[in-house]
């Protein structure tokens, strides 16, 4: 069977932090789709995960050596986000090749069981460059900046020669071949804008009445936009989502709540989030100039916006101020007054990051909130957090 396997070999997942303290790199979600799925479809192959002997080292995890078996397999970076043009040179690719960009840097690599040199390594015999534009993920804020691109990309991706359900009367929209509902979703009574870039509504997703959308927009399967919210793209909400409010160019991985009232912008928020109603975050500073964001290297400079990275599994309280550029890490309970730190580390109680959740105390609040959403924390989950909490 040939398959792709996602190496995250040289692409430093740790200036992703904390997005890759939980997934993988190529889990991430940016579009509509993960880059998984983006490379899934696009190759037409399953994908695994190359064992990088870490924590994250899960059901789909193999060594290359057992993976290849009699087929072909293509080993991807996981931070490089696939195009029609990078696909179709990469199938191009004979055994023992790898596509490098003019700098010399590989990013992808076709060999059989003829190339395997151990189960680590496979010789290549040639390098075949390439001039097409390639585009990556090297830090959290990366992503934001790169929706509105990539919501374009999936957009093309997942409606190409499909038909979109109708649109109701109901409704005020400006470009509507731009506009893309998935079987089973309802939208009343809003404003839709899709001549500022495509407008995508998942699979049973609802958008309430009265909210405003301004494309590049997609919402995933399951997602809600309540009553009164105001969208401006690009923005990204993953499946079973919950967003009132405001809310501009921002990512949300899936199954997180920015529920109520208050101003989400520039963001990137993981899976499992809860922001209390009336939560803002500034993403621009007073004085206008670079936003400086902690980073596990130090501060890096992330450009004039950048609003709150929030990892998996954390929340905040009502009315909570973020700080612009705000790193918040995994299962953090966020509360206090005045603007919050900078930096929050993992498994904060409070904002100060000085006390810390107890381990059992914060699996259960996460099982609660699974449970509201009909699900519940798995092994791999426990396996994990456990790791983070005692490493990290």
């Amino acid at each position: 069977m040939n398959k792709l396997i996602f190496s995250e070999e040289f692409c430093q997942p740790e200036n992703l932090h904390p997005f890759t303290l939980t997934r993988q790199i190529q889990d991430i979600r940016i579009g509509i789709l993960t880059i998984r799925e983006k490379w899934e479809r696009m190759m037409g192959l399953p994908s695994f995960d190359k064992k990088e002997d870490d924590y994250k080292d899960l059901q789909r995890s193999v060594n290359i050596d057992e993976a290849v078996g009699d087929g072909v397999c293509f080993m991807i970076h996981g931070n490089v986000l696939p195009t029609a043009k990078l696909v179709k040179s990469i199938k191009r690719l004979k055994n023992g090749e790898f596509l490098a960009t003019e700098g010399g840097t590989g990013i992808a690599y076709r060999f059989t069981k003829n190339e395997i040199a151990d189960r680590y390594k496979i010789k290549v015999g040639h390098a075949v460059m390439t001039k097409v534009a390639i585009r990556t993920i090297q830090y959290p804020w990366d992503i934001f900046q790169l929706n509105d691109w990539a919501i374009r990309e999936d957009f093309a991706l997942l409606t190409a020669r499909r038909k979109s359900q109708k649109i109701s009367k109901t409704n005020k929209v400006e470009n509507p071949s731009q506009v893309f509902i998935e079987k089973g979703a309802k939208v009343e009574h809003s404003i839709i804008n899709a001549s500022t870039g495509p407008v995508y509504i998942g699979r049973d997703a609802e958008v309430m009445e009265g909210c405003i959308i301004r494309g590049p927009f997609a919402m995933g399967e399951n997602a809600c936009l309540k009553m009164g919210t105001k969208v401006y793209g690009a923005t990204t909400l993953g499946p079973a989502c919950v967003v009132g409010g405001e809310i501009k160019n921002s990512v949300l991985f899936g199954y997180s709540n920015k529920a109520h009232d208050g101003y989400l912008g520039d963001s990137v928020l993981g899976e499992w989030c809860n922001m209390g109603a009336g939560t803002s975050n500034s993403n621009l500073k007073n004085n206008a100039s670079d936003v400086k964001v902690w980073t596990p290297k130090g501060e890096m400079n992330a450009g004039i916006k950048c609003g709150v990275m929030m990892g998996d599994y954390s929340r905040t309280a009502v009315n909570t101020a973020i700080n612009t550029g705000t790193v918040i890490g995994v299962s953090c309970n966020v509360f206090g007054t005045g603007l919050t730190p900078k930096y929050i580390p993992n498994f904060s109680w409070g904002s100060e990051g000085v006390k810390r959740y107890e381990f059992e105390k914060a699996l259960l609040d996460i099982e609660a909130w699974k449970h509201l959403k009909a699900e519940h924390v798995t092994d791999d989950e426990k396996s994990i957090l456990k790791y983070i909490f005692e490493k990290f």
